[in-house]
């Protein structure tokens, strides 16, 4: 008697507690089709999906791989066939309401968890058949999924920087509109911070970098990445810092992509020039009540909330990293196997390996 084929995964069965586990492989329709993963990266929001864990799941949605399999609708859909190299979306949308149809799918209700919507790497192994995250050697290609095609020349530990460099191009250049004669600030060296860098850098602007002492590491990273300036908070007034930078005219626009308190978005305001733009592009999960609206009216300013990407800023992504005008594999810190998931994940947080940035998953290692 054969036994069906299974992927070996990953699976956070609790808060901060990860179990290997076999799931069997699904048989697939012409709709459908299976991803063989090649690298799985880190962010945020696995971290703090780990720390809520409420029914067994697989983690991870910055997935590139092979496809495996795939049926003939679903070739023609996405126009791929067996072998082809891709990036996945984390959104699994309805593809047909008014936000889907502008390549906006994270406002698709499909997508939202919070109304029982599905992505990658938030959805429970419940749901048949499992294999919803790359923390995994195979993942299912659902009818509704979003792949773009990824070169096969790009390294996988820049491939999988994907869909943060996209929440960059998102912020900066679609959203923003930033570009040659423009000033940013970008408040926070993470990776988010890194991407709107490498946005806004593409873009032809001037980019200032703001962050603490802490993160001297990475400040240092975002000038190789091409960062005109950084400042030190730790040691340098950021404000007095900007004024000098900018020669008085300040910055058009300030990105906040920090978890920091109501400061830093009154800073934000005082940084950005008359009737220029703040983006709030990071959850700060505590409700900011003390901020100065009388200097946002007195500068006219805009402030805009950001979050994620839209089908065509995934595009940008790829191009960018396709070109290798960036050396963005400079920004993976550690790599780890299935085996190792739970040190990944702690690491990414803080608690684990030192230096941590980006982060990532290879199954097959």
């Amino acid at each position: 008697m054969r036994h069906a084929p299974k992927s070996i995964a990953a699976v956070a069965v609790r808060n901060n507690e990860t179990r290997i586990q076999e799931l069997a492989l699904p048989e697939i329709s012409a709709d459908d089709g299976l991803l063989r993963v090649e690298m799985v990266g880190m962010c945020g929001t696995d971290v703090g999906n780990y720390n809520h864990i409420t029914r067994p799941t697989i983690l991870g949605h910055h997935v590139v791989g092979h496809v495996e399999k795939i049926g003939e609708h679903a070739s023609q859909w996405w126009g791929v066939k067996e072998g082809d190299r891709v990036a996945m979306e984390e959104y699994l949308p309805c593809g047909t309401c008014e936000h889907c149809r502008e390549g906006l799918f994270r406002s698709c209700k499909s997508t939202d968890s919070r109304r029982g919507g599905m992505r990658y790497g938030n959805t429970s192994i419940d749901i048949k058949p499992g294999l919803w995250g790359g923390f995994s050697q195979y993942m299912y290609l659902h009818p509704n999924a979003v792949v773009h095609k990824m070169p096969p020349h790009v390294p996988a530990a820049e491939a999988v920087f994907t869909l943060p460099l996209a929440n960059g191009f998102e912020w900066m250049c679609l959203e923003a509109r930033v570009g040659i004669g423009k000033t940013v600030v970008v408040l926070g060296p993470g990776q988010q911070g890194m991407a709107c860098v490498l946005a806004a850098k593409a873009a032809g602007a001037q980019v200032i970098v703001v962050g603490r002492q802490s993160s001297v590491h990475r400040l240092a990273l975002c000038k190789q990445l091409g960062a005109d300036d950084i400042v030190n908070t730790t040691i340098e007034d950021p404000i007095e810092r900007i004024t000098q930078i900018t020669g008085g005219k300040m910055a058009d626009v300030v990105v906040d992509v920090t978890s920091g308190g109501p400061e830093l978005i009154t800073q934000s305001f005082a940084m950005v020039k008359s009737r220029g733009l703040v983006v709030l592009a990071a959850y700060k999960y505590a409700k900011v009540t003390e901020w100065d609206s009388d200097l946002v009216l007195a500068k006219s300013l805009t402030v805009k909330g950001l979050r994620g990407h839209s089908y065509g800023a995934v595009e940008m992504a790829i191009q960018c990293i396709s070109s290798g005008r960036f050396p963005i594999s400079i920004l993976q810190s550690h790599n780890f196997g299935l085996l190792d998931v739970d040190r990944a994940l702690r690491t990414a947080a803080g608690a684990g390996e030192p230096n941590p940035l980006l982060v990532s998953v290879t199954p097959w290692q």
